[in-house]
């Protein structure tokens, strides 16, 4: 089961009322520099914005691919390991938004953790040092170090795939 904080919201569904809970700034300030990551192929450039602008945690030698979107509203509810891989067009988010609620939840990705392209992975999991994910994945629930997994949503293809490397 993935950890969130759960929010009850009365009226209008939690999307209406997200100014309430983060502020329009912070909001616009995060989406224009990560409209600035999403595009740029340096990957130093990439990680300094994430670590000083947006309060990401990431580890040495991380890498995001071209059109990662991280949690907009949130990003500083995203840690990354050292020496990982964030594929092409993946979406990590640490937020969600419901009719009656909205919630968050930390992400937390290990090291030497390869995720697909076009992967979403959704708030409150965490992925294990040396996990793959299959590109195209919906990560739903922690993933266990040394694993592969793939899919929508996520099933276990071999949970032995990396354990010799995780020290």
């Amino acid at each position: 089961m993935r950890n969130t904080e759960r929010f009850p919201m009365k009226g209008n569904n939690s999307l209406w009322q997200i100014y309430k809970t983060v502020s329009k700034w912070k909001g616009f300030r995060n989406f224009i520099f990560i409209q600035i990551t999403r595009y740029s192929p340096s990957l130093k450039l990439k990680n300094w914005i994430y670590r000083n602008i947006l309060g990401m945690k990431v580890g040495e030698q991380t890498a995001f691919a071209l059109m990662v979107m991280v949690d907009v509203f949130f990003p500083e509810k995203i840690h990354v390991g050292k020496n990982s891989i964030i594929g092409y067009n993946t979406t990590i988010l640490a937020h969600e938004y419901l009719i009656e609620e909205y919630r968050l939840g930390e992400v937390h990705i290990g090291s030497n953790v390869l995720v697909g392209a076009n992967t979403t992975i959704l708030p409150g999991v965490i992925i294990g040092d040396h996990a793959v994910i299959a590109a195209g994945s919906v990560v739903h629930k922690d993933v266990e170090a040394g694993s592969f997994v793939g899919g929508n949503p996520i099933q276990v293809i071999n949970n032995n795939f990396n354990k010799n490397k995780n020290s």
